[in-house]
């Protein structure tokens, strides 16, 4: 095998590839890089039994083959190179890397021993990469982290026709986007629940149109993404999360009986600051009367914080509380000056919106209360 291959392209697709490397692999060969070399060009790829990353890119490929080397020092050695072709040429058991002055050395593994990706299902439908991410991204701050409950951790992604749905919840709090698509089927109804930290760092590297692959029920639960960038197509592969994602949309309230809009970014300013002495799991109290919503915070006897924000509130008067970090991981995540908190009581959860709605694209935030302070 020998190629060369221009210095930016290859490091920027080595690092997209190695990302989803495992960093405690249950096998050494998981932890390597297959680099495969042909007329069209070079293929990257890594997989881990969970999720497979592809990426195919231009080479000037002299002779053909296929190599597996370890991806992250791989990464690490493009990263740090000057910005000039490099020459690959496999010799012997190893590859041999050539860039200006610099030569390095890596030792390679049976290609033989790594396993194959799996088969991408058949295309379900197109959208587009910015306004995927931007959903993505806001559909996940709610998520879970804690891998005693794997269904929590999840995305849930549903789709009817050319409306797309993305859920997530920790158990306190629960974020919903919706955004349209271009489905492959007008009829289309699919649902999947896919492993937030994946999906997170797949939609924030893919660009243009994204087609989204996902395997009908009973099939070998996976989903696939695909995307188009300058020097290739990258895709990426994961496994499903088993289990039933939990009936949330019925806990957005139909109606809302006191609605406070207020200016977003000096809400989460005041946030912050009330917050500095909030003891550890307590809330920062809210207050909503009298064009004010006023923020109350304390350290047992240590430190007092109050500070009011105005607001244009509509309903009857309410006091109630949350934790400080849920609220800021919420009100950041909205895009939009001005935003929307709707209760029905003090005791029930709020629901933070962007005061236009987001036009056809919506993102709600529900976010449990907390015990108030004493």
């Amino acid at each position: 095998m020998k190629f060369r291959v221009e210095r930016d392209v290859f490091a920027d697709a080595v690092a997209w590839a190695a990302r989803s490397l495992p960093v405690r692999p249950s096998a050494p060969v998981l932890a390597r890089l297959l680099v495969e070399a042909s007329e069209a060009g070079l293929v990257l790829s890594a997989f881990d039994y969970e999720t497979s990353a592809r990426a195919e890119l231009r080479a000037d490929v002299s002779a053909e083959g296929r190599v597996l080397v370890s991806g992250r020092l791989l990464a690490d050695i493009c990263r740090s190179l000057p910005n000039k072709p490099i020459d690959f040429e496999l010799n012997g058991p190893k590859l041999e890397l050539k860039c200006g002055a610099g030569r390095f050395s890596l030792q390679t593994m049976p290609v033989e021993e790594y396993p194959s990706l799996p088969t991408v299902p058949p295309a379900s439908g197109v959208v587009a990469g910015d306004e995927f991410a931007s959903a993505v991204s806001q559909a996940v701050t709610a998520a879970g982290r804690d891998d005693m409950l794997p269904v929590l951790t999840g995305v849930r992604i549903e789709i009817e026709g050319d409306r797309m749905s993305l859920l997530a919840t920790d158990r306190f709090r629960l974020s919903h986007r919706e955004l349209t698509w271009r489905p492959a089927a007008t009829d289309a109804s699919l649902a999947a629940l896919v492993p937030a930290k994946v999906l997170s760092d797949t939609a924030k590297t893919l660009s243009g149109d994204v087609t989204i692959s996902i395997s009908a029920s009973g099939g070998e639960g996976i989903i696939g993404f695909e995307g188009n960038t300058p020097d290739g197509v990258r895709r990426t592969t994961t496994r499903l999360l088993d289990g039933d994602f939990p009936k949330v949309r019925s806990l957005f309230p139909s109606e809302h009986l006191t609605v406070a809009t207020v200016d977003k970014a000096e809400l989460i300013d005041t946030v912050k600051r009330v917050a500095l002495v909030a003891e550890r799991n307590t809330a920062v109290q809210m207050k909503f009367a009298d064009g004010e919503i006023v923020l109350d915070s304390q350290s047992g006897d240590e430190a007092q914080a109050t500070e009011a924000v105005s607001a244009d509130i509509n309903g009857d008067e309410i006091v109630t509380g949350f934790n400080p970090t849920y609220l800021l991981d919420g009100l950041s995540a909205i895009n939009g000056e001005k935003i929307d908190l709707a209760f029905t009581q003090a005791t029930k959860p709020v629901v933070i919106s962007a005061t236009d709605g987001g036009g056809e694209s919506t993102f709600r935030y529900l976010l449990m209360p907390r015990r108030l302070l004493s």
